[in-house]
């Protein structure tokens, strides 16, 4: 797999079991990759451990006054060093592309994982948490899975240096061969430490950016009641945290490399003394004594890997950790589907609530409860909570949960009352999945946002058409209501054969909202639309107004008659008092009884 292939057709499956098994799944995954890093990286290790034998060669072909052997150590170093440089650039090659394709394949993972469980995600996870693992995190991930073919290139480079000298020289080798295992294993105890100290860095990092991110999310509000300060105090202690927890954690890396400089000082300081006393003795040759002095200053380049592989496992393993978990988080129904992938067409229904909206009709529906409304709309798309053990609703009689995932989403679009508006332009703003039956224009007029396009064009005068103007992030840049009417327009741009809308119409004014009513009913004709509203502008518009109440359907009927025949109804869409409501049901019998009277 090579960068220019990214995105891959499919990332796979991976095992989300536990954060080491999701590391040791990426490595599996890219063992091609692993195998050339490691194939490159050897030529390049061994190129370099190579010079010392060469510099020997050559000091000893001086020593011996012989031109031949000097002319074919220098023949060697020039080999050695096409090697270097030829090793070093493919092996870098090489391992970027391992960490940009495990780092692409993470993120493609939890991008997957964010469509399938759609608005359960941030229910189950913070969505700082995800920021977290789909940046941070993935680099460190990206950098075990790189670092580990280096490694075990340098690793084998070393057992190699070990045993040529072993073979070349066996007085001095042996000292090397002994004492190389004791240098790359002398960090050992301090790893659980400094690996505690990691995770505990994460912890607070990852923390820091769910504070960051909640408190730039509710920016707006905070200014309104003027909790800009409190908030900042708290992010302030939430970062000074975090710098005391980086900076522990860097003493302890401070002290693994101040070991990894000076156990091979002293190895080489052993290696000297008893090669000088061989020297004297006439056991070894000079040649012999500058090659093996050579090879273990050369030996400290590799072994600087070993520090490398457990810093990254170290920084690696609670990312790996939190991408797993999210990684691992299912859907309360299967998203294959048991049946088919068909696009079910017909009345809508929930058979908890025995709410029924007919195919083709305007049904709006009133709760008192909020929160039982959002769950409602959510049922009806077939968004089934987590923990509930409720039955689907079904479009046309087939179950939404039996159905592929994307089947039923295309069958029902559901728009709850906080709907997000993603960075871009206009245009890439309603460039969604469609039938090609509603322009984008339409939509746009109908959802009444004519003074949306004036405010992005006068926002944007680079750009020629408003369309092309573009949008912050989540559309801070736009009021409440704009907001609200740009996603109803994207809405209606796709014409599902069922839309659900949770309150679209609460941040606008009642001329708008009247002609947003109109809008909807005109554009949605012939199609079913299923409308979560308290406003009487929009269920006097409605074919069809349905009460639900304490979880069931308490009346049906149409707006003006629900009003006069259902005191329940009437407080809920009134907003009248106990008082009033007596008052209002006193009067209505009255008539009653003058009615009776008369007759």
């Amino acid at each position: 797999m090579q960068i220019q292939d990214l995105p891959y057709p499919d990332p796979g499956v991976p095992d989300a079991r536990s954060g080491p098994r999701f590391l040791v799944w990426l490595g599996r995954n890219q063992l091609g990759g692993q195998l050339k890093a490691l194939l490159w990286g050897l030529l390049h290790f061994v190129s370099v451990s190579s010079l010392p034998f060469c510099v020997g060669f050559a000091v000893q072909a001086v020593v011996d006054r012989s031109g031949a052997r000097l002319a074919a150590a220098g023949g060697l170093m020039a080999l050695c060093g096409v090697g270097i440089a030829l090793g070093d650039t493919m092996l870098h090659r090489a391992a970027v592309t391992n960490w940009i394709t495990a780092a692409a394949r993470v993120q493609q993972l939890l991008a997957r994982r964010t469509a399938v469980l759609g608005s359960a995600l941030t229910r189950r996870v913070a969505a700082g948490e995800v920021v977290a693992v789909s940046t941070g995190d993935v680099e460190k991930i990206g950098w075990l899975v790189e670092a580990v073919s280096r490694f075990t290139a340098a690793a084998v480079t070393i057992v190699l240096v070990c045993v040529a000298l072993v073979v070349y020289q066996p007085a001095l080798g042996i000292v090397v061969a002994v004492g190389m295992p004791v240098l790359a294993l002398s960090v050992l105890p301090l790893l659980p430490r400094a690996t505690r100290r990691a995770d505990f860095q994460r912890e607070k990092a990852g923390r820091a950016t769910e504070l960051a991110t909640d408190t730039v999310a509710g920016l707006r509000v905070l200014r309104g009641i003027g909790g800009e300060e409190l908030f900042l105090d708290r992010y302030r202690r939430a970062s000074q945290e975090v710098r005391h927890a980086a900076v522990r954690s860097a003493r302890m890396w401070a002290l693994i490399s101040a070991i990894q400089v000076l156990l091979p000082g002293l190895l080489l300081i052993a290696v000297v003394w008893h090669g000088v006393n061989l020297a004297r003795e006439g056991r070894i040759t000079v040649g012999e004594m500058v090659t093996v002095y050579s090879a273990v200053m050369i030996l400290s380049y590799p072994l600087r890997h070993f520090e490398e592989i457990a810093m990254a496992y170290s920084f690696s393993r609670p990312s790996a950790k939190r991408a797993a978990r999210v990684l691992s988080l299912e859907r309360a129904t299967d998203g294959e589907g048991s049946r088919e992938a068909v696009v079910p067409s017909g009345d809508l229904y929930d058979p908890t609530t025995g709410l029924l909206a007919p195919a083709g009709r305007f049904t709006a529906v009133v709760c008192g409860d909020p929160d039982a409304a959002g769950e409602l709309a959510e049922r009806l798309g077939g968004h089934t909570a987590d923990s509930s053990e409720l039955p689907s609703a079904l479009v046309g009689g087939v179950p939404l949960d039996e159905l592929p995932l994307g089947s039923a989403r295309s069958a029902v679009l559901v728009q709850d009352k906080d709907p997000v508006l993603l960075s871009g332009t206009l245009r890439e703003l309603l460039d969604v999945p469609a039938s090609g039956d509603v322009s984008p224009e339409a939509a746009l007029s109908a959802a009444q946002c004519g003074d949306v396009l004036d405010a992005l064009s006068q926002g944007a005068p680079t750009a020629d058409d408003a369309m092309d103007a573009r949008i912050t992030e989540r559309g801070r840049s736009l009021s409440g209501g704009q907001r609200q009417r740009l996603a109803l327009a994207r809405s209606l741009v796709t014409a599902p054969g069922v839309l659900v809308l949770d309150e679209p119409t609460s941040a606008v004014d009642s001329h708008t909202e009247a002609r947003i009513a109109d809008g909807i009913r005109s554009l949605r004709q012939g199609r079913t639309t299923v409308v979560f509203t308290s406003s009487p502008l929009l269920l006097d518009r409605a074919d069809r107004v349905v009460l639900v109440h304490e979880g069931e359907v308490a009346a049906v009927g149409v707006h003006r008659e629900l009003l006069h025949s259902d005191a329940r109804y009437r407080v809920v869409v009134t907003r009248e008092t106990d008082d009033e409501a007596a008052a209002h049901e006193l009067t209505h019998l009255r008539e009653l009884e003058e009615i009776e009277e008369t007759a």
